[in-house]
């Protein structure tokens, strides 16, 4: 156990000495992506491949000392390329490994350093990239938060200090005051990274200066969002990054407990943190009188059950306490009356792995990257209808045209671009009009959209849009928690609205139905989660009302997505009347008699389409 701030130095000294030993690494990407496409079977193949041939390998780091360092990364970000394995020094990623490409990789690249070109990564136009640095999606990256994911052992404390792990907390802890520590964070303008966007620093001082004891610090891994993951690979791939942060809060607000709220359906975080935690309490970095400061400060984790609205601040806390997750009306906030009625810092994951660089490498570095208003660095996942689906981080500013094509790659099979869905269920839609509008969080904001949690949702000139509002609104209405009417009712509405649209019984008042109740659910609803709920279909009604309109007035869906929408008919030049469709048919629509042309009721037709693989002759067509 380290009791002084000198043994904490000298055991970082010997770790990056350690790291500095290991002749080569192979980094397996351990997150859950790649865990899920056999992660574990191309560890345990490497490692068995290496004791084979008598290679020196290190898999416990300082321990094992010199050799091949074998090691369960983070993410490497490059989610649709798993499993991905980078070989250094030489920079080498290799995309989609198996278990048995393990011998050429370790024959050919670790025994004789030469590149196995059938496993590179390809851009676009089929170009070899074989380093991570010629990757075109890495290149407009700048990675502060997930610098360490993807490079370091997710699960090793001892190499999380080889690359200057506790640093930050160090210099906080006995280099300044905690005031001086809030001032830090204040001069750098960080704004919470959950998606309000709230001035850090602001809420630190709030609850510094309550005379309430105790204090807590709570971070909110309760990611929900529908395609996000950037938490989640936080806490995955560099958990120690954001215990570091959590520490750093809890010198700087005189609290002296830190709660974790992470999502059930997060197990390999809840793992790789409580392991993480395990590790600061038996090296004396959590616990009582750390490094003989005299500031203590302990670790607990919750997982959540599961509900979207505990990832709401008031409601999260209610559920750390044990009671039902449910959002309560502001003021007080948690600033003032939090966790157990008590003050409480309340941050995100991202936003504490960002407190840990700020305090390291200061504010003034810090405010360089980004906007004035928005400065850093911003995590995001970009999922749907793009060439490099994946983990991202850019500069805060970077235009949307430059993240779907610059880092993105561009739509999937050189399709048109539609739409990109940025905040999740809380968020909106943008278009080709807003290619230059820069990802910050009051252009954003300007624009009826948010940074939300960070879920890019890129959709191509096949996605309804009409279908898209639908899923999100299905997503809210279910996960209300049904505590104030307009969110419990309105978005069952809503709902219900949509679902007659896209299923071809729209009606010519239905969208000036849907945004009166839009309004009035976000005038009255009770938490954000609620008052930003009919957010994506005010956006795609704004920026996409022909196709709302196709679909009420024509019975049309422009994107062919619709498959209620999709009519059957027969070719009378191909029917042959033998009668096996209406025979097939479930709602008796098809009538006709043998030998006779065969027709379709499109008034009665399910649109099942169990007559079309039954016609020998090919002559029932699709028609949208």
């Amino acid at each position: 156990m380290l009791k002084s701030r000198q043994e904490l130095k000298d055991l970082r000294e010997k770790c990056e000495r350690a790291a500095k030993d290991e002749v080569r690494k192979i980094l397996v990407c351990s997150g859950t992506g790649c865990v899920a496409s056999g992660a574990t079977d191309v560890y345990d193949r490497f490692k068995g491949l290496l004791a084979q041939l008598k290679i020196p390998c290190s898999v416990s780091f300082i321990e094992d000392g010199h050799g091949v360092g074998l090691k369960r990364s983070g993410c490497q970000a490059l989610c649709e390329k798993g499993v991905l394995v980078r070989v250094e020094p030489e920079g080498y990623l290799y995309t989609k490994v198996g278990v048995d490409d393990c011998e050429s990789i370790v024959r050919e690249t670790i025994e004789q350093g030469r590149h196995v070109e059938r496993l590179a990564y390809r851009d676009n136009l089929g170009g070899l990239c074989k380093r991570v640095d010629d990757i075109p999606f890495f290149k407009k990256q700048l990675r502060l938060v997930l610098e360490n994911c993807g490079n370091i052992d997710a699960e090793s404390f001892l190499e999380y200090l080889s690359v200057g792990g506790y640093s930050s907390f160090e210099k906080a802890l006995f280099d300044m005051e905690p005031q001086a520590v809030i001032e830090e964070i204040a001069e750098s303008r960080l704004r919470g990274r959950g998606g309000g966007g709230f001035p850090t620093g602001t809420k630190w001082r709030q609850v510094a200066r309550q005379d309430l004891f105790p204090k807590y610090v709570v971070c909110n891994g309760d990611e929900g969002d529908p395609g996000a993951f950037m938490d989640c690979s936080i806490m995955e791939g560099d958990p120690h990054r954001m215990l570091e942060g959590m520490l750093i809060a809890g010198r700087a607000v005189g609290a002296s407990e830190g709660y974790i709220y992470v999502r059930a359906e997060y197990p390999l975080a809840v793992r790789r943190l409580r392991k993480a935690i395990a590790d600061l309490e038996a090296n004396g970095l959590s616990g009582e009188d750390i490094l003989g400061s005299g500031f203590s400060f302990r670790f607990r984790l919750n997982r959540g059950a599961g509900a979207f609205v505990c990832g709401e601040g008031s409601a999260l806390t209610a559920s750390i306490e044990g009671k039902r997750g449910f959002p309560r009306v502001k003021p007080p906030r948690t600033v003032e009356h939090g966790l157990f009625d008590k003050p409480t810092v309340l941050n995100n994951v991202e936003t504490f792995a960002n407190v840990t660089v700020i305090i390291g490498r200061g504010a003034d570095f810090y405010k360089k990257i980004g906007t004035e208003s928005s400065p850093g660095t911003k995590a995001f996942s970009i999922t749907g209808n793009i060439e490099n689906t994946g983990l991202i981080e850019v500069p805060l500013g970077m235009t949307l045209k430059e993240v779907i094509y610059d880092v993105g790659g561009g739509m999937k099979g050189g399709k048109r671009f539609k739409a990109v869905q940025i905040g999740g269920p809380s968020g909106a839609c943008l278009t080709e009009a807003h290619f230059d509008l820069p990802l910050d969080f009051d252009s954003l904001a300007k624009a009826g959209a948010m940074i939300g949690s960070g879920g890019l949702v890129v959709a191509d000139e096949d996605t309804c849009l009409v279908e898209l509002a639908r899923f999100f609104m299905n997503f809210t209405q279910r996960e209300s928690c049904g505590k104030c009417v307009p969110c419990r009712e309105g978005t069952k509405r809503m709902l219900m609205i949509l679902e007659r649209i896209v299923s071809g019984n729209g009606r010519p008042t239905d969208l000036d139905n849907l945004l009166d109740l839009a309004g009035t659910i976000k005038a009255t609803a009770l938490c954000g989660l609620g008052k930003t709920a009919p957010s994506p279909v005010i956006s795609t009604i704004t920026n996409f009302r022909e196709e709302y309109l196709a679909h009420i007035m024509d019975k049309r869906c422009p994107a062919h997505s619709c498959e209620k929408l999709k009519k059957y008919y027969i070719e009378p030049e191909l029917c042959k009347g033998c009668s096996k469709c209406q025979k097939l048919c479930p709602s008796n629509a098809i009538s006709g008699k043998v030998k006779e042309t065969y027709s379709i009721d499109q008034f009665v037709c399910s649109r099942c389409g169990a007559c079309v693989p039954g016609c020998k002759f090919m002559a029932i067509k699709e028609a949208w």
